[in-house]
């Protein structure tokens, strides 16, 4: 049975808070992230800088959150599986949370020093804005900030609505008003990010008259710098070594995957690890949105290089010309969840180059394929952070499924070098079960950016 689950004598475990237990290797982060870390203002475009608040008590309960875990998952198919489990969080359920965290502790040091309000303003598939939405209210209730100084406004498509939470800025009618829940009804899901960028750039100047700082938060650097706390991370608990590794996420830009190559980079510039032991790198996509897959193998985002499928004569579709793409799906153009909603992303190049210098692979998934693999990843995900719900209709999360899909269908399929170890990023995983969904009244739809102005400008 060379490809079944098999017991590990002594699995690596360990655990951390990854911003708290690495809070001191943040500036250098933050150094091999951000070309100029000083607050911008002025113009069209406000950031607060990199300044991070002192790590007292208050500062440190409201970090309490950024909990990670890695654990052992067993052998398969002669490889040594672990969880890098991000989603410790209940607030959120997401690796989102780091991110969020340090972008809100950015914000709450900029107000402490300059005595200006700010609103972080952002589109999101849904999990980004959730967790910016949490930080934020734990920001007020570690007393870091007053209600009326830190605000957020984010913009989600309807088609992600299930997955927004109820909290306290939802059912507190103050803090609903500061911090509207924006939906945007029109029929492309990433045009909340143009919609966005252009609310940003027409109206700052009415933010500043207002006296407030308009802080547009959907910049790669905003989300880089947390994520390197996974290589510090890693190297703490289980340090790539002889074993060849290999780096195994969902994504939809890749953005945790090149923080955490910044992260690694940082450790072999210090000395602390050597570059020959960096892993690789699997990119997991869907077929909504398999852009970076397609960038990798084919230098373009042309969908004309997707294999084409053929109705098997059984209710589904099937193709056997590219191993790197569903061999079976319900549907050729399927959306399997729509938190990976991202054509065309920017960030493409720069993951291409790191994985022609360190090695690996992309993969896209089917739903059909994640459900055909639903029990055994339930039964190997048992007793982690991220177990799975018994009904998978009830899973709303579908990051880390469709990650160890990838994972077991790429070893399968021989697009794993023999003898890697890999690492699977648990980036989310959340069921019905696990919030409450967001109070219809707490909801404006919006299809414009004048909507856009309406809604928070009055």
């Amino acid at each position: 049975m060379p490809n079944s689950v098999l017991p590990e004598s002594t699995p690596p475990a360990g655990s951390a808070n990854l911003l708290v237990d690495f809070y001191d290797r943040m500036p250098r982060a933050i150094a091999a992230c951000v070309d100029d870390p000083a607050p911008a203002k002025g113009g069209s475009a406000f950031s607060p800088g990199f300044l991070l608040p002192e790590l007292d008590a208050g500062v440190r309960d409201y970090l309490s959150v950024a909990t990670a875990s890695w654990q052992g998952l067993g052998t398969y198919g002669g490889h040594r599986l672990s969880l890098l489990d991000l989603t410790g969080n209940p607030g959120t359920g997401t690796t989102k949370t780091f991110a969020s965290l340090l972008i809100v502790a950015r914000a709450v040091e900029y107000i402490r020093r300059h005595g200006e309000p700010i609103t972080i303003f952002s589109p999101t598939s849904a999990n980004k804005g959730t967790a910016l939405r949490d930080a934020v209210l734990r920001a007020i209730d570690a007393g870091l900030v007053e209600p009326d100084q830190l605000r957020v406004i984010v913009l989600a498509p309807e088609s992600c609505l299930a997955k927004l939470r109820s909290s306290r800025l939802s059912t507190d009618p103050a803090l609903r008003e500061l911090n509207p829940v924006l939906v945007y009804t029109g029929p492309e899901a990433e045009e909340v990010k143009a919609i966005g960028r252009r609310f940003a750039d027409k109206y700052t100047g009415d933010f500043a008259a207002m006296g407030e700082n308009l802080w547009y938060s959907l910049e790669l650097g905003n989300y880089l710098v947390a994520d390197t706390a996974r290589a510090f991370f890693e190297h703490a608990v289980d340090p790539a070594g002889e074993r060849p590794r290999l780096h195994a996420h969902a994504v939809s830009s890749a953005f945790g995957l090149l923080g955490y190559h910044r992260g690694r980079a940082v450790l072999e510039e210090d000395g602390l690890a050597d570059v020959a032991t960096r892993p690789a790198s699997l990119l997991v996509q869907h077929l909504g949105t398999p852009d970076m897959v397609l960038n990798l193998r084919h230098g373009d985002f042309d969908r004309a290089n997707l294999p084409v499928y053929s109705a098997d004569g059984q209710g589904m579709y099937a193709q056997s010309a590219d191993p790197r793409f569903p061999q079976v799906t319900y549907d050729p153009d399927e959306v399997l969840d729509p938190t990976f909603y991202t054509h065309r992303p920017a960030t493409s190049p720069a993951m291409n180059e790191l994985i022609a210098r360190f090695g690996g692979d992309g993969i896209v998934v089917s739903l059909a394929e994640c459900v055909a693999r639903y029990p055994m990843l339930r039964e190997m995900l048992a007793g982690t952070g991220c177990a799975l719900p018994a009904d998978l209709r009830t899973l709303r999360e579908w990051s880390l499924v469709m990650a160890m899909t990838g994972v077991l269908n790429a070893v399968d399929r021989g697009l794993v070098e023999e003898g890697r170890d890999i690492v699977v990023h648990g980036s989310g995983c959340y069921s019905a079960a696990d919030y409450r969904p967001l109070e219809p009244d707490a909801i404006t739809r919006v299809a414009t950016v004048e909507d856009v102005a309406g809604a928070v400008l009055g």
